[in-house]
Order: C-alpha cells, then sequence, then structure tokens
C-alpha cells in the first residue's frame, strides 16, 4: 500500500469563499476522505451524519460526517463526503478518487485520470 501526498483546495459547498490548501495524503487502504475536525469547524462544515468505519489498526469507531468541495490536479467534486477526524490526519479517499476522476498510481506517486489509465 504506497502512499504520497498531493495538495487539495478545499472548501464548505454552503460557504465556498473560505478555501484552504491542503497536503492530503493518497492512501490506497482510505475509503473516506480524512481532515481533523479542527479545520472542518474553520470551515464551518457541519456534520450530517455518524457512521461506523474501521481504522487502519482494525479498531471499529463512530465518526461524524459532512460534506467539502474539492478540487486537486485541477479536478472538482462541488460535494464529497469528509469524516471529522483526529487532528494530524489528512487522507484523500477512494469515494472521493472516484468522484475527481482520479486514480493512484503508486509507481509514479501521482493521481491519474482513470481514462489514462484505461487506456
Amino acid at each position: 500500500m504506497g502512499t504520497f501526498t498531493v495538495q487539495a483546495i478545499v472548501w464548505n459547498p454552503h460557504n465556498p469563499e473560505k478555501r484552504l490548501i491542503l497536503g492530503l495524503v493518497v492512501d490506497t487502504g482510505a475509503t473516506y476522505t480524512t481532515l481533523p475536525a479542527s479545520i472542518l469547524e474553520k470551515l464551518g462544515v457541519t456534520p450530517i451524519r455518524v457512521i461506523r468505519v474501521r481504522l487502519a489498526d482494525n479498531r471499529v469507531v463512530e465518526r461524524l460526517v459532512g460534506e467539502i468541495g474539492i478540487e486537486v490536479e485541477g479536478y472538482r467534486a462541488s460535494a464529497t463526503p469528509v469524516i471529522f477526524g483526529d487532528e494530524g490526519v489528512y487522507l484523500l479517499g477512494a469515494v472521493t478518487m472516484e468522484q475527481l476522476g482520479l486514480a493512484p498510481d503508486p509507481v509514479e506517486k501521482r493521481l491519474k485520470p482513470t481514462e489514462a489509465l484505461l487506456l
């Protein structure tokens, strides 16, 4: 499971004027994008629901989920699920990558458009 970092612009879909540029870790084991709760609160993102997730250490925990807008390498998603995570956790998840039409290339350590990988 290779990891690398990409730059992303994130915002609250209900208040898109406030944006942050963050480095997100691309980890092929992460289903959902996860950001520190303090960052999401700074953007004014509010929780929509609670879900159960399995962490890397195999624990199952309940986490709050909201929505963010995100742009990575010119690809945008106007609203993607985001987990309110612990401090220091900045993950780009598979659900968001699918919405963006991007997939990880662990060899080149970058994201590529999915249509390029299919060719």
